[in-house]
């Protein structure tokens, strides 16, 4: 590979040049996946940079001096710092080298395609390892055995850089993976989170999640896929339960990579866990379905498989897990929303009569998750192609549901939140009640009356909460 690319990266990054300018007297080295992006051709707003001949927290505060940036400790115990630049876009993660030398440092990362340095002002380029060959040739390889042992969370880390990436995991590896796959428990929760989370934003999710699988790993970290198993394909379904959940991701990316601007832009909101929302719907598309073993029956006489409410079962599943897992609560509320909800849009729109009410309802209802239900809708049905579904059946579905979307997204320019007719203290002294459950139930039936347009005044609001408590 040639790697003038990589240091005409460097030459013209404004940031690194500063820092060779301005900062002498020490020698500061890029690694790790800034290099590997520079590579690649990609562009990088995280720079990692590691430090010699003063202390890092040092460097730190007088680099975020110099750029008027934010400095901020991420690891004392290690000297890990990070300085976040006014642009609050860019910023530089900066160590001193581990084991006191760049070459002790690079050895005893996880992954080749992460462990190359270049010095930012002579562009010195350290491959001990050999990682800009394995990115030439698109294999992920991993550096020692015993890198993979000391901190487990990095077998974890090899399926991130695969969905990421796309790169083979050569043998090697896979072979480490499956020897240790039962240390992936050890890791803290949260980390194991955001590696799920940067797993589930790579464009390859689906191949990760089989190759997870293949080494044992998947199933330690989610439980519920020994029950996905055991669910087989029937009149409805091609694939077992398992396959379907899977395809139901590699589905969702594929849709989110066609659509228009606009739901792309609102997929790619970053609203909760520091993530996109397309990396929550993939990962909420894995889980979609974990309702279904547990409301499994197939009936004695005709043999049809049936998962009555797997959707609300599936969804309470979800948050106990999520929980588990330490998720926020709001990356609990969207995946558990998504999942009870996975089917409504097909609901809407096989109504017998698909005018602008019945889809004003379903905006209404969706709100800000309008797109993201839609997609995943369309997601399930590709994936559903038993002996009783036709082509014309999953072409008629995937039309329609598009027919909502298009609805939605010229809806959603013009459409006025709805207004709030009576709030909790007007209507506790209208009915003479106090603050209980039964409040929350007269609130949400008359918030669903307005959705469907059968309330639209403060006087029709009142009538309604009076019938409502005869």
């Amino acid at each position: 590979m040639n790697t003038q690319i990589l240091k005409d990266k460097i030459k013209n990054d404004e940031v690194l040049n500063n820092l060779a300018s301005f900062f002498p007297d020490n020698n500061i080295y890029l690694v790790g996946g800034s290099v590997r992006d520079y590579l690649l051709g990609k562009k990088t707003c995280d720079r990692d940079l590691i430090v010699d001949g003063v202390a890092a927290k040092e460097f730190s505060l007088a680099v975020a001096e110099f750029f008027g940036g934010k400095f901020i400790p991420l690891d004392e115990v290690n000297n890990i710092y990070r300085v976040v630049l006014p642009d609050k876009n860019n910023y530089l993660d900066i160590t001193n080298p581990v084991g006191g030398s760049l070459e002790n440092d690079i050895n005893r990362r996880d992954l080749t395609v992460n462990a190359i340095a270049v010095n930012i002002r002579t562009c010195e380029v350290f491959d001990p390892t050999g990682g800009i060959t394995d990115i030439e040739n698109r294999i992920i390889r991993g550096i020692k055995e015993v890198n993979f042992t000391d901190d487990p969370l990095r077998l974890l880390r090899v399926f991130r850089f695969y969905s990421i990436l796309g790169f083979d995991i050569c043998d090697e590896l896979m072979s480490i993976a499956r020897k240790h796959a039962e240390l992936i428990s050890k890791p803290a929760k949260e980390r194991v989170v955001y590696e799920l989370m940067k797993l589930f934003s790579g464009e390859y999710a689906a191949d990760a999640l089989l190759k997870m699988d293949e080494c044992g790993i998947l199933e330690l970290i989610f439980p519920f896929v020994k029950e996905l198993k055991q669910v087989p394909p029937n009149l409805h379904h091609h694939l077992y339960l398992f396959n379907h959940c899977v395809e139901t991701v590699r589905q969702v990316g594929i849709l989110y990579e066609k659509s228009v601007p606009d739901v792309k832009s609102h997929m790619d909101k970053v609203d909760f866990g520091g993530f996109s929302r397309i990396a929550h719907l993939k990962l909420a598309a894995f889980m979609h379905d974990i309702g279904k073993f547990s409301t499994w029956t197939i009936e004695p006489n005709t043999g049809r498989h049936r998962f009555i409410k797997h959707d609300d079962v599936g969804a309470k599943l979800a948050v106990q897990f999520l929980k588990s897992m330490k998720f926020s609560n709001k990356q609990i509320n969207y995946i558990s929303y998504i999942i009870k909800k996975h089917m409504y849009p097909t609901m809407v729109v096989s109504a017998p009569l698909l005018n602008d009410k019945v889809m004003l309802r379903y905006v209404r209802k969706s709100e800000n998750n309008a797109i993201d239900t839609i997609l995943i809708a369309q997601a399930d049905r590709l994936c559903a192609r038993g002996s009783e579904v036709t082509d014309d059946m999953v072409k008629e579905n995937i039309t329609l549901l598009n027919k909502l979307l298009d609805f939605y997204l010229n809806a959603q320019k013009t459409l006025q939140p709805l207004p709030k007719l009576l709030d909790g203290n007007e209507v506790m002294e209208i009915l003479n009640i106090k603050p209980s459950p039964q409040l929350g139930n007269i609130l949400e039936k008359l918030h669903e009356a307005q959705v469907s347009g059968e309330v639209t005044t403060k006087e029709q609001a009142i009538e309604f909460i009076k019938f409502i408590l005869c």
